[in-house]
């Protein structure tokens, strides 16, 4: 009785350790986030087909900001909107992101900064913390798009450049933004070189 008691022991741990193996394996096979996602919760980024990107793939954002302070909006490169207190993007920012994506792989000599704003509402922290995401999510989606991740800083102005000034949900919207300005810099110098289509109003960041 007491041999039987053991064997049935062993078999209940055998057959408990096969099931947790088993989920291992099923957890290993996981595939990465469908396409619209911007990043797994892993912090690890994924093209617009969902495979995860080669490491390889430089994607660390280096600080181009103090480097020849001069980014310009030009027409080419559009805004795009973020809905009440979130910095995921919708399918009408993915779209507009696309093109621009188009447009920066075309010219790789361009330096980009993209620029996350917030409406008035919640703290002066709270909405530097939340234009910053909203940066990072246009930035992560344009690596996926295979823009490069070196050219790509990105700043988080909060509520401090609204883009209107009436209250009201119509303005709100409008403030709620990102937006992807250029420069090309000269071979070391400090005056930006601006594409030929650059808008008279250069931005200066901080």
């Amino acid at each position: 009785m007491v041999k039987r008691n053991y064997l049935n022991n062993i078999m209940i741990v055998a057959f408990c350790f096969l099931f947790a193996a088993a989920g291992c394996a099923k957890k290993m096979v996981k595939k990465g986030p469908a396409a619209g996602d911007t990043a797994s919760a892993d912090g690890a980024l994924y093209d617009a087909d969902g495979n995860l990107i080669d490491p390889s793939v430089d994607v660390e954002e280096v600080d181009i900001r103090f480097n020849g302070s001069e980014f310009t909006d030009i027409p080419d490169l559009n805004a795009i909107v973020f809905d009440f207190d979130r910095y995921a993007l919708t399918e009408e920012a993915r779209v507009t992101l696309k093109n621009n994506a188009q447009y920066l792989k075309s010219h790789p000599e361009l330096q980009v900064l993209v620029e996350g704003h917030c409406d008035e509402r919640g703290t002066l922290g709270y909405n530097f913390a939340l234009g910053q995401k909203r940066a990072k999510s246009v930035r992560e989606y344009y690596i996926r798009l295979g823009v490069a991740g070196k050219a790509i800083g990105t700043i988080s102005y909060g509520e401090e450049k609204p883009s209107c000034m009436e209250p009201g949900e119509n303005c709100w919207r409008k403030n709620r933004r990102a937006e992807t300005l250029v420069r090309k810099q000269n071979d070391g110098g400090d005056q930006a070189i601006l594409p030929e289509n650059a808008a008279s109003e250069i931005r200066e960041t901080r």
